[in-house]
């Protein structure tokens, strides 16, 4: 291989990354004009082009996808063994990405970064909010942090919380208006705060267990939905109506008396946040060191009797 083309192949990665030139210009610290002329270089070597540009989008053409899916492991690999070095010189160092969704930021993902942020200065950690099911290999993250029923089997799982539960609240104020649900089927005479995926369109049913502990699905009306599990709180304090969401992120709410659960029975068992990741990755110091801080943290909250972080109020 052309010598001269290495440089170019981190670009042509970031560009994948960003979504465009301009984006991965502007993470490289280099004009977009430079970025665009690395990316032909590499095309011109190949034969064909790597990614469809349009005045709107640039996506990765089926061969770029093809070359892509190579080139991000083995650029993984060179990188980790670059920090191998540094990990020999007691550093830890270079940049971790992670996926995650905006609900893990204050469940677990805020007292990690900020512990491994007094641990190792000399490492950049790069958190991308993402509510869908990234493939974290082809966007060029170390790692993904989801709902340990959503990932996939062929990757390493390091757990990040303790199991919890999806419940249903809403504020005092609202139930003296409204009135309080007495079964799963009253929820359809109440204004429930939808959430609707980003990714596929679709609005999500709410999970929720009957009288007899079985499993059901359960659409809701509502004048408002949100894409952003977050804001369900913000609005059921301001008296909109019922919200579903993990009970760790209203627990000091709940303590308060801000918002009160509605339907205990019916709650949902969620397995947890988990830390995922391929298992090539597994070496890499970075990594290494961040999963050996989620374990150590989760090991001190069961000790403690320690649970996820509440929201402020």
């Amino acid at each position: 291989m052309d010598r001269n083309l290495l440089p170019h192949l981190a670009i042509v990665l970031a560009v994948h990354r960003r979504g465009g030139f301009a984006a991965a210009a502007a993470e490289l610290g280099m004009s977009a004009s430079a970025v665009s002329h690395a990316v032909r270089a590499v095309e011109d070597h190949l034969g064909q082009p790597i990614f469809a540009r349009t005045t709107r989008s640039v996506r990765l053409t089926e061969a770029g996808a093809g070359f892509v899916g190579v080139l991000a492991p083995a650029m993984g690999e060179i990188g980790d063994a670059v920090d191998r070095f540094g990990e020999a010189l007691g550093r830890v160092g270079g940049v971790l990405r992670i996926n995650v969704p905006h609900v893990a930021l204050p469940l677990a993902m805020t007292p990690l970064v900020a512990e491994m942020a007094l641990r190792h200065p000399g490492l950049v950690i790069e958190i991308t909010c993402d509510d869908g099911l990234a493939d974290i290999v082809a966007s060029g993250h170390d790692a993904g942090v989801r709902l340990g029923h959503t990932v996939a089997q062929d990757m390493v799982a390091v757990r990040l919380t303790p199991p919890f539960e999806a419940i249903m609240v809403a504020t005092p104020r609202y139930l003296a208006t409204a009135g309080e649900p007495h079964s799963i089927e009253s929820l359809q005479q109440h204004n429930c705060i939808g959430f609707r995926f980003v990714t596929s369109g679709g609005v999500y049913a709410w999970d929720l267990r009957d009288k007899e502990g079985a499993h059901v699905s359960v659409e809701v009306p509502g004048t408002v939905r949100v894409t952003d599990a977050l804001y369900a709180r913000d609005l059921a304090l301001a008296d909109v109506g019922i919200a579903y969401i993990f009970e760790p992120l209203v627990r000091a709410d709940l303590r308060e008396g801000r918002l009160r659960q509605l339907l205990p029975c019916s709650a949902f068992g969620e397995p947890g946040l988990f830390l995922y990741f391929p298992r090539r990755a597994a070496q890499a110091p970075k990594l290494r060191a961040f999963v050996d801080l989620a374990r150590e943290m989760l090991e001190k909250s069961a000790e403690t009797g320690g649970h996820a972080p509440s929201l402020p109020g």
